[in-house]
């Protein structure tokens, strides 16, 4: 249990940020599922601007790792470009 004042606040802040980038990471996965279980290819393609976008969001906050960014952008492009041809 904290004892100092500085402990306390630093306890409201983790959980804060704890709630916040469940938040992000939650919203992330939901986009991406939609765009892997879409069989249009139009649909897809539209949407996956905005996917890429939060992925780079998630990425640049740091909830997740570069690496991971660039590996489920990745995997979406192989995605749409399968669906394509």
């Amino acid at each position: 249990m904290a004892n100092h004042k500085s402990q306390f606040k630093r306890i409201r802040q983790n959980e804060k940020r704890r709630l916040e980038n469940r938040y992000w990471n939650r919203t992330m996965r939901n986009s991406i599922k939609k765009i892997r279980m879409t069989h249009d290819i139009k649909e897809a393609s539209a949407n996956l601007p905005k996917v890429i976008s939060l992925i780079d969001k998630v990425a640049k906050k740091g909830i997740i790792h570069k690496n991971k960014a660039a590996n489920l952008k990745s995997g979406l492009m192989i995605k749409i470009n399968r669906m394509a041809s």
